[in-house]
């Protein structure tokens, strides 16, 4: 999938990843309700709670009100170094719902696009589920399935309301990092299959070295370092298109990468992620008629999302062998729609063949298959992956990825290029935040367990 290195815009002042946690305002985490489910029971409910991404806080100077960045700048005296910066900066408690948009109620949350709060105006935001005040909740998810309500009405072409797992650690990586005294608390130790650049501090230290401010983001840049781990989206999206895409790592858990290790511009490939991943989305497979407004899945109305993966053996010790796709609406159960590609098999899912398969459909190199496919997934998933939630626009290629056609050099009709309805011309984030500023998306009802267990069928 081409999603951008840079994954979130973020418009706030002094938005920073830092490492020491400040004393300024308290950090409460919003409750949110989840449930566990199994065939034999039925469902309960645990009480959880969301944080906020550190990459949104505000950071100053130990004690006082100094800005460590500014824009997409370092201060040179507090920010000399990475390790000096680590320690010179404090990550501050925010305000939720008045800076950010991030409100919950009951198993809700909603995530809004622009908020404009007493500092200035924000935009977008990423969440993570916690267990407990200091560490995220652990998933792990094979042999199992995870079910969500999701309401994308209000996401217009060039937004995307995400919901996905990353192998980041427990704790934020407080306790492997002597660097950082935040840690999960404050929203630490973010990680993905892109290796971003654009995550301020990584293993403790601040990511300052060869820093390079974003031509086209005034608060945002790129740093020598990326932070890489294997990710399953779950659910990529707004109101006109859809995908769900498994990327795989040659390495185990959050890793800082240099060099050609983060598969960087030529590179891509040469990395240790699988940037583009192996993605099922319905337009990009051949029917336009089965998701967004009034269509099979109508974006109009609140829906469920089913995603099952699903092992070899049919126990929770086999290798991951499929991700499977339903969706409920209005009391109806939707199976997945089929790839409509002519002489290529009908799939519904995700698989090893289906992405072998359609990398040689699209013309695509199978890095998917090349970095160790489902398997080196599931491996993950024994190990724990952490559930995040996110609204963003693209300041690089507009979503077009997403929901467009992409590259825009190739002919539209040519599979795989088109996938979705948008213009190529949507997505500018000056455009969609001036023009859709009250956008929004809401995600609840969230269950997890045994496969049948969450949803009716």
């Amino acid at each position: 999938m081409y999603k951008t290195v840079c994954i979130i815009a973020v418009l706030l002042l002094a938005a920073v990843y830092c490492q020491q946690a400040g004393t300024l305002q308290a950090e409460t985490h919003p409750p949110l309700t989840v449930q566990q489910c199994s065939n034999s029971s039925g469902c309960s409910s645990l009480s959880k709670s969301i944080v906020l991404d550190s990459n949104w806080r505000w950071t100053h100077k130990v004690g006082d009100y100094t800005n460590c960045f500014t824009g997409n700048q370092w201060d040179t005296t507090l920010c000399p170094d990475p390790v000096s910066c680590a320690t010179n900066c404090a990550l501050e408690g925010v305000d939720y719902s008045g800076t950010y948009g991030i409100t919950t109620s009951g198993n809700e949350l909603s995530l809004g696009f622009v908020t404009k709060g007493q500092y200035g105006t924000n935009i977008g935001s990423r969440v993570y589920l916690m267990d407990d005040e200091s560490n995220y909740y652990m998933f792990k998810l094979k042999n199992k399935e995870f079910t969500f309500d999701v309401d994308v009405s209000n996401l217009p072409c060039g937004l995307n309301g995400a919901l996905y797992f990353i192998e980041m650690q427990q704790d934020g990586g407080m306790s492997e990092h002597s660097g950082n005294k935040a840690g999960a608390k404050y929203g630490t130790g973010y990680c993905d299959g892109q290796c971003p650049h654009d995550i301020k501090f990584i293993n403790g230290e601040a990511n300052l070295l060869d820093w390079k401010p974003s031509p086209n983001d005034p608060n945002s840049g790129f740093g020598r370092y990326g932070t890489c781990c294997i990710e399953m989206d779950v659910w990529e999206a707004n109101s006109q298109a859809a995908a769900y895409t498994p990327h795989v790592c040659t390495v185990q858990g959050q890793y800082r990468c240099d060099g050609t290790q983060c598969g960087d511009g030529s590179n891509r490939y040469g990395g240790v992620c699988d940037k583009d991943g192996c993605d099922f989305n319905s337009w990009r497979m051949g029917n336009k008629q089965f998701y967004g407004p009034g269509l099979t899945v109508n974006t109009n109305q609140k829906f469920t999302v089913v995603t099952q993966f699903i092992t070899n053996d049919g126990t929770d010790s086999g290798d991951l062998s499929e991700i499977r796709r339903f969706y409920v609406q209005n009391g109806k159960v939707i199976p997945n729609s089929q790839s409509s590609f002519s002489g290529f098999k009908p799939y519904n899912s995700v698989s090893d063949a289906f992405c072998v398969d359609q990398k040689k459909l699209f013309g695509d190199k199978d890095d998917f298959e090349g970095k160790g496919g489902l398997k080196a997934l599931g491996q993950a998933m024994d190990r724990g992956m952490v559930l995040v939630m996110s609204l963003w626009d693209d300041h690089e290629v507009y979503m077009l990825w997403l929901d467009s056609n992409y590259p825009t050099t190739a002919p539209p009709n040519q599979p795989g290029i088109s996938r979705g309805p948008c213009a190529t011309t949507s997505g500018r984030p000056d455009d969609v935040e001036k023009n859709h500023p009250n956008a929004n998306v809401k995600f609840s009802n969230i269950k997890f367990g045994q496969l049948g267990s969450t949803f009716g069928h």
